[in-house]
């Protein structure tokens, strides 16, 4: 029986999956977006959000604990350097997912996972272009 286990198996033993979900982790920091199937993204985004909990907590021991995720210097760097304080303002929900539509080859369903804060700078930069023009 299978009472109180969580986690989808995505048809890949233990170890497979752990290293799955933290190279999604990984191209989703480096990209600020990516495309997957939705059931990966569903599962990557608890990993993703507890990776930017740890940005939020801005010390060695957060530092420590986003490494052993990420693994790469450069990706801690950036995720405290840019992407945790532009979420400081947030309580959680730190990524969106959106459906995309079905992949031609096997008909599953694709799903775009991104930071929320993506979109509003993207806003900000058409509106500073908007007011330029009207000047």
């Amino acid at each position: 029986m299978r009472h109180r286990l969580e986690g989808r198996k995505l048809g890949r033993e233990t170890d497979q999956r752990s290293l799955l979900l933290r190279n999604l982790v990984k191209s989703l920091i480096e990209h600020g977006r990516i495309t997957t199937t939705l059931a990966k993204a569903k599962e990557m985004r608890s990993k993703a959000e507890r990776v930017i909990s740890y940005g939020k907590m801005n010390s060695v021991h957060g530092r420590r604990l986003a490494y052993q995720i990420l693994g790469s210097r450069t990706l801690v760097k950036k995720l405290f350097d840019e992407i945790a304080p532009a979420m400081m303002d947030r309580s959680g929900g730190y990524t969106r997912i959106y459906k995309n539509g079905f992949r031609k080859g096997d008909s599953a369903p694709l799903a775009i996972i991104e930071f929320v804060v993506h979109e509003a700078k993207i806003e900000k930069k058409d509106n500073i272009k908007a007011k330029d023009l009207n000047k």
